[in-house]
């Protein structure tokens, strides 16, 4: 039986995020996930239960409640799921011991990166030791969640902490995916992409290209802030994109949200630069984190999952008689499909668009695909 928002422990935190979130008081991927995971570990650290399943059940509720508030935020729901798929390893390495902790030994990412340090190896060794939990007891209800919440804590803690360290963990390896004297060509304003170059250019001294963006203009923004960390940088219009690519030898992308078929939803032109590159086979390089994998297929059309801005921005309506004889469309997310990437740099490693689904499986549970 699913529980009513209000009888849920912590619900005037999540009302609260719920109001911004449709609001649009919170936005950018990153904030939002890091936001959802203080709610979660709010709830978490006030819910009180006798089992796993009611604890489950009431964090699905909550992740609901926010993902319904803003379906576009696509990280909201991603960290829900992360959020349940830590705590069922934590449950299972505390019943089970130590055989529950070394279930995904052969996960492709750990294939990847084998022989360097993983962040959570301390915290899995500590909590390798077995715990003495007793569901349902009717002697002392209180017992299984006073027992499990440190766990429980630690394991929120752990997705809190690869959110704040997310930039400097995807941009660690910059220098040996740009060279000196190379030109790269980005679309609007990604922070991880931009951390991604200020890192690079610490090592290398390259030239950056950025396309402005119309309408929303981000690759300003994006132009100043590389300019000021001393990287020699050009704003050009989103129109000489395919003039340039000829000249241009890596096209570093950000993403809103990373798809299940090693697609994504970038900021409008980020389509236009990925075409423009296949053309000219130029590589595509997308920067980001690994919370933007979502476990969803782009199944109905390229625009089944896109937000709009608003239309006057492209025509004002001082052009009175055309606005009226004209729908205009604003996109603010272009599709990319997986053919027109070449990999995914993100905070767990390198992967090809082809290796993403067994990524997802790796992350979350295939229970909590849909919440």
């Amino acid at each position: 039986m699913t529980p009513e928002l209000h009888t849920i422990p912590g619900h005037r935190a999540v009302e609260t995020l719920v109001a911004k979130l449709r609001r649009r008081q919170v936005v950018g991927s990153r904030e939002a996930a890091l936001e959802t995971a203080l709610v979660l570990r709010q709830v978490v650290s006030k819910a009180r239960f006798t089992n796993i399943q009611q604890l489950i059940t009431v964090i699905r509720e909550v992740g609901r409640r926010l993902a319904e508030a803003q379906p576009k935020e696509h990280s909201v729901g991603n960290t829900v799921r992360r959020v349940l798929h830590n705590v069922r390893e934590e449950y299972n390495s505390a019943t089970k011991g130590s055989s529950a902790a070394s279930r995904n030994v052969y996960s492709i990412s750990k294939f990847v990166l084998q022989g360097q340090p993983r962040k959570h190896t301390a915290s899995a060794a500590k909590s390798e030791t077995k715990v003495t939990l007793k569901e349902n007891d009717p002697d002392d209800p209180d017992s299984f969640a006073r027992a499990l919440k440190p766990l429980l804590m630690e394991a929120i803690q752990d997705v809190l902490d690869e959110l704040e360290t997310v930039y400097d963990n995807v941009s660690k390896n910059a220098k040996d995916h740009i060279h000196s004297d190379e030109i790269i060509l980005t679309v609007g304003h990604s922070k991880t992409v931009e951390a991604f170059l200020k890192s690079a250019g610490h090592y290398r001294n390259y030239t950056v290209i950025v396309a402005e963006t119309a309408p929303s203009y981000q690759g300003h923004e994006m132009a100043r802030s590389l300019s000021s960390a001393g990287i020699s940088t050009f704003l050009v219009p989103d129109s000489s994109i395919f003039a340039i690519m000829s000249r241009v030898n890596k096209v570093i992308l950000g993403a809103h949200a990373i798809l299940a078929n090693g697609g994504l939803f970038g900021i409008s032109g980020a389509l236009l630069a990925a075409t423009a590159a296949r053309a000219h086979s130029t590589p595509v390089v997308v920067c980001a984190g690994q919370f933007k994998l979502t476990p969803l297929w782009n199944l109905y059309h390229e625009y089944g999952a896109l937000d709009f801005a608003d239309p006057s921005s492209v025509l004002g309506f001082e052009e009175g008689p055309l606005v009226e004889r004209v729908d205009v469309v604003n996109p603010y997310y272009d599709y990319v499909s997986p053919d027109l990437v070449d990999v995914f740099i993100t905070n767990d490693g390198d992967h090809p668009p082809s290796s993403v689904y067994r990524l997802i499986k790796e992350t979350y549970d295939d229970d909590d695909h849909e919440l």
